[in-house]
């Protein structure tokens, strides 16, 4: 009976824990990225844990200098994603609000047509290979979450794929 309780406690407590469930882990990031780079023949990517403390810093930076709502691009050394929103935001959720926006990317035009779809050029980009990511939660509420990607992508006059 005591094994009983014990296992009853640790399932309750694992289902309600946010880490859990949450779709944060590492993995989660790096599977739902090569899920969109397989789709269009891309190779996949890696977690990179310089790329990922980049990440962090940066959505530290953002988070103490309460600019959550303010998406500003850092412009450094790697290539970024950015999304924000509420609720139970995860960066799972995050991802495949970049990868949503493949519709709107024209491959035989190499543009954007009817919205932004940078952000996925950015997810499926051949030569970023490395990833990291962070999320953190800023003082309105909000959820901020953060992907680099190294080499970054998007150059201008090269398709991603």
């Amino acid at each position: 009976m005591g094994l009983f309780k014990f296992s009853l406690v640790l399932l309750i407590t694992l289902a309600s824990s946010p880490s859990f469930l949450a779709q944060n882990t590492q993995q989660d990031y790096v599977d739902a990225h090569n899920a969109a780079r397989a789709q269009v023949g891309v190779g996949p990517m890696h977690w990179d844990e310089q790329v990922a403390a980049y990440a962090r810093n940066y959505a530290a930076k953002i988070q103490m200098a309460n600019t959550c709502n303010n998406l500003v691009h850092s412009g450094g050394r790697y290539g970024e994603n950015l999304a924000a929103g509420t609720g139970d935001f995860t960066g799972l959720r995050a991802v495949n609000l970049w990868v949503g926006e493949k519709s709107k990317y024209n491959y035989q035009t190499n543009s954007c047509v009817g919205g932004v779809c940078g952000h996925y050029t950015q997810v499926v980009w051949r030569s970023s290979v490395r990833l990291g990511c962070a999320r953190v939660r800023c003082n309105n509420g909000w959820w901020y979450v953060i992907c680099s990607y190294d080499p970054r992508g998007n150059i201008g006059g090269q398709r991603p794929y």
